[in-house]
């Protein structure tokens, strides 16, 4: 039996070096990042063909077809998954040789995929982030804004910001500080009601609910006595915004337990009035979380280093560090 004969894979034009090598692996990751040539291309700041010439140069290297395409869709083969996750790994060693080489000297390049909680992604964290943009000229930035946990393989998300604690063991979780909550309900609706004296006194009153935090009940502590007790409730509202539900709140549908820092300006124009300023609940931690990886690109870790010096402001309150 004659054993099959196997080609060996086309050698790319000996002009080329491991830095042409490179910038194909590197189209390659960014056409399957992208979804599509086209928008690689774009952001890549080239041409569709040029990107195109790549991925083929790239194939007929390697002998192996990476993509299916079509005129509407675009997918990988097996050839190209197996190979996109190792070029992945390649190219984070490659960052890795550089920066060990070069160190802090080194410049941040690339893009990030960045899921951040509404609230903060468009008010609280838009001035650092600018701030992170202005010293990185090099990195784009994708700014998702999300009210969920991010999925970081189905989405190809490479950090999150998270209200909460972090249950997920397969990350790293670095908490960047804690977010003060407090009672607020509008003027109108407060009128309605009798005076509360102590928390038992909110059961009757309408509620609003962020259910990832709270649903039917919170607990609360007394900061001159050190009572605590916990307040059941059926909410009238539940969304997972806190847009949404400070809205509601101004608008009377029920009170609030949200973050300081949004509801003080609404109580700054009367808006809104604190409920029970004394009793307060527990404070949101705020991390950062990315998966475990071998080596993280150097923009993963400036972007980091940037949410660490702004998020105790952003959140007003003292930052407390540590590292899952």
């Amino acid at each position: 039996m004659s054993k099959a004969t196997i080609s060996a894979p086309a050698a790319l034009p000996s002009s080329s070096g491991p830095s042409d090598r490179i910038e194909l692996i590197q189209t390659f990751v960014r056409i399957v990042q992208a979804g599509s040539l086209s928008a690689a291309a774009s952001q890549l700041d080239t041409t569709q063909p040029t990107i195109s010439r790549r991925l083929q140069l790239l194939e007929r290297s390697l002998g192996v077809r990476l993509l299916q395409r079509s005129t509407h869709a675009m997918k990988l083969t097996e050839d190209g998954e197996r190979c996109y996750e190792r070029a992945l790994d390649l190219l984070a060693g490659w960052e890795s040789f550089q920066f060990d080489v070069r160190g802090a000297g080194v410049e941040a390049e690339g893009s990030l995929r960045v899921v951040v909680p509404n609230a903060f992604g468009q008010r609280q964290l838009i001035a650092p982030l600018a701030e992170f943009m202005r010293r990185h000229p090099a990195i784009t930035v994708e700014w998702l804004l999300y009210d969920r946990v991010a999925d970081f393989i189905a989405h190809g998300i490479d950090c999150a910001i998270q209200v909460g604690e972090v249950s997920d063991p397969a990350v790293v979780a670095i908490r960047l500080a804690e977010v003060p909550r407090m009672m607020a309900i509008a003027p109108a609706l407060l009128a309605q009601h009798p005076a509360p004296t102590h928390p038992r006194d909110l059961a009757a009153m309408p509620w609003l609910a962020i259910p990832q935090f709270y649903r039917r009940d919170i607990t609360l502590k007394n900061t001159v006595t050190g009572e605590v007790t916990e307040v059941a409730f059926q909410p009238r509202l539940s969304s997972d915004s806190l847009y949404a539900l400070t809205n509601a709140a101004v608008e009377g549908v029920g009170l609030l337990l949200g973050s300081a820092w949004l509801l003080a300006e609404h109580i700054e124009q009367g808006r809104l009035v604190p409920l029970l300023p004394e009793w307060e609940a527990a404070p949101l931690p705020v991390s950062i979380i990315y998966p475990y990886a071998r080596f993280y690109p150097a923009r993963l870790r400036y972007f980091v280093d940037t949410m660490r010096e702004a998020m105790p402001a952003a959140v007003g309150s003292a930052a407390r560090w540590t590292v899952r």
